[in-house]
């Protein structure tokens, strides 16, 4: 039994999808990476067939487990593509190994998820172009503000000695800029501030932002929560993380021209990599919206400074956003498609209970 316990508790531990399954291949068991993987508990995927958990190319899946059912010894097929009963894709490398046992032959099923490491090393390479950016943005931000100061100054002087209306008004105009690009600097800037660590209610955090966005555009759009409540509260800064969460939403609001429906949506995610190591459990928050998506060409860029997808935009929102979560040792992954774009956050508790922690 304290052996059995511990193959438990290793296979619990795995990032490995690992999956058994009868001689019908029906599941049996599957470890919490498994759970993960297909969206679905142990306990609910029970005696279901091994194809039901796959929309589409479920043979994709089957054939190495046919294969080595009849050669009788283990078999894996690489960058197997599959689409989850979730709607989702991924590509696996899929390993299928005969059982023989009393109750038949069984065959052991272990997939890993391949392309999660191709989003690491994105996101790796998007953290060091914004680490670079940011230092940029941190030298240019200063000697623009240093001169604003004294700019602004001489502007309310030189108004004071204008007896002219006309040529006060060119005065105003320079105020009026000088004004705006502190704000723009003052923005730049808010995200180098040090992250406090306080306890975070994220269903808080989500109903503040849903009562903000819904203030400013008071008909025509809708925000759906769809929320885990059983997740625990996360370690952070509660301002910067409404900060990133908000100038996510607005971007999603900007982008359906202020009418239509968007989704805040929190889960749990098994076995992510994230700030520099894997973590058991993380939190995962999507808002996802009906625009009209972001053109593929610009979706490695909307996190770097200065890009935006609208004339009016400053391109900071993103960036600050990636700053923020970067800084809460997260993740933002981006998913868009015409009519469908949804952002990804993925926050490490840092819980002291060890259901939750890394």
């Amino acid at each position: 039994m304290e052996s059995e316990q511990e193959a438990r508790t290793i296979l619990d531990r795995l990032n490995t999808a690992v999956l058994t399954c009868d001689d019908q291949i029906r599941v049996l068991t599957m470890n919490p990476a498994g759970e993960s993987m297909f969206g679905i508990s142990a306990k609910q995927a029970y005696h279901r067939p091994l194809s039901a958990l796959v929309l589409v190319e479920s043979g994709a899946l089957l054939r190495p487990v046919d294969k080595a059912r009849s050669m009788q010894q283990p078999v894996t097929a690489h960058d197997v593509s599959l689409t989850l009963s979730s709607d989702r894709s991924i590509t696996v490398d899929c390993t299928a190994t005969p059982l023989a046992t009393t109750q038949g032959e069984h065959v052991l099923i272990e997939l890993f998820q391949v392309d999660g490491f191709l989003d690491i090393a994105k996101n790796r390479y998007r953290e060091d172009q914004y680490d670079a950016s940011r230092d940029v943005l941190r030298g240019l931000a200063h000697e623009i503000k240093n001169p604003l100061g004294g700019l602004r100054g001489a502007a309310q002087l030189l108004e004071r000695e204008l007896s002219d209306r006309g040529n006060k008004e060119y005065t105003r105009i320079i105020i009026h800029e000088a004004d705006r690009l502190r704000n723009l600097v003052d923005r730049m800037m808010s995200s180098f501030n040090p992250v406090s660590h306080k306890s975070v209610n994220v269903h808080e955090v989500l109903a503040h932002i849903r009562k903000l966005i819904l203030a400013e555009i008071q008909e025509g759009l809708t925000i759906i929560q769809d929320y885990d409540p059983s997740l625990p509260e996360l370690r952070g800064d509660r301002d910067q993380l409404v900060q990133a969460l908000l100038n996510i939403t607005r971007n999603s609001v900007e982008a359906m021209g202020d009418r239509g429906e968007i989704t805040f949506r929190t889960r749990i995610e098994r076995s992510v990599y994230s700030g520099n190591r894997w973590h058991r459990c993380v939190l995962k928050v999507e808002i996802e919206d009906r625009g009209p998506g972001i053109p593929a060409h610009m979706q490695e860029r909307v996190f770097y400074p200065m890009v935006s997808g609208r004339a009016d935009g400053s391109g900071l929102g993103l960036t600050i956003a990636q700053d923020i979560i970067s800084k809460h040792g997260g993740t933002i992954q981006l998913h868009s498609e015409p009519g469908h774009t949804r952002f990804v956050l993925l926050l490490p508790f840092q819980s002291k209970d060890p259901q939750y922690a890394g």
